[in-house]
């Protein structure tokens, strides 16, 4: 049988979210809230499942990777503190910059899909395909007041430096995160950044997402509440990457679909990612969904728009 997929290990990603707050309250990575919800445990941050691939796709991509990779998954289930996960990448098609990617716990349950490739000129990936088949949704409750085209007020200045706290959504430090790791590359470091082809250290991807997120919703997207949310689909598109620690940049947001299934009600948000040049360095999309048995006046607040 010929073998058109290279993998990595079965690693075991480390929970740093135990003490997140979300909308002034602990969020579905604390245990007693997973609980109290109906799930088995605190789950994983998703995002964090994205450095298993760095090596697979540095492999295949080389440098390129890091200055113009995309990828984009959709979350299908949830992992556990303990589990162990392995990354699969399908090697691609000669000329191809685009491939299939996959996660797997060690029992063989699908943690997540979707695509990776490299620019400058992207390829449409996972979520291109699953946002062109979204239908319309009707009679939204926790996100009544969101519309599609609503944007941020204004750019807001990001920096991440490796020993600065991120935030009640990020309770922990780029250090913390680079103890913990599942794939460490030397580039990512405080103490051999400097081999980088940039003569510094990059931002992990999985980072990227803590970034794009470090000062939390604008204002004026009015989510109601309190309510818990998770991440159900995310895409990271580089343009002229790295991002680097230690250096400003920009960011603005814009809600570019809704959507809704029987348990959630979701909202797309794109976040740019300038360099103080104006320069559009990265593209970050974030589904994030909402728990519908979370808002306590959910039901009530439904017949009321129903009629």
């Amino acid at each position: 049988m010929v073998i058109d997929y290279i993998s990595g290990d079965f690693l075991e990603p480390k929970q740093l979210l135990h003490d997140q707050k979300y909308d002034g309250h602990k969020s579905l990575h604390d245990e007693d809230m997973a609980e109290s919800l109906g799930f088995s445990g605190a789950p994983i941050e998703g995002c964090t499942h994205l450095s298993q691939f760095v090596p697979l796709l540095k492999k295949i991509f080389k440098d390129e990777w890091f200055i113009s990779g995309c990828i984009s998954v959709h979350y299908k289930n949830m992992v556990f503190e303990g589990e162990r996960v392995k990354a699969f990448v399908k090697l691609p098609k000669k000329d191809s910059k685009i491939t299939d990617i996959w996660m797997e716990k060690e029992d063989g349950t699908y943690v997540l899909s979707g695509t990776a490739g490299i620019g400058p000129k992207h390829e449409t990936s996972a979520l291109d395909s699953l946002m062109s088949k979204l239908d319309k949704p009707e009679k939204l409750v926790i996100l009544s007041d969101i519309k599609e085209g609503l944007k941020s007020n204004k750019r807001v200045k990001v920096k991440m430096g490796f020993d600065q706290h991120m935030g009640d959504l990020y309770p922990f430090t780029l250090n913390d995160k680079l103890a913990v790791i599942t794939e460490l590359d030397e580039w990512y470091t405080e103490e051999n950044g400097n081999k980088s082809p940039w003569k510094k250290p990059i931002i992990p991807i999985e980072m990227i997402s803590v970034l794009t997120n470090f000062s939390g919703n604008p204002s004026n997207f009015s989510v109601k509440g309190p309510v818990i949310g998770l991440f159900a689909n995310q895409e990271i598109k580089l343009f002229n990457g790295p991002l680097f620690v230690d250096e400003e940049y920009q960011i603005k947001k814009e809600i570019i679909a809704l959507s809704q299934s029987k348990r959630v009600e979701t909202y797309w948000c794109m976040t740019s990612v300038y360099d103080n040049e104006n320069i559009l360095v990265a593209e970050c999309l974030l589904n994030q969904a909402f728990l519908k048995d979370s808002y306590k006046n959910y039901e009530q607040e439904l017949k009321d728009i129903s009629g």
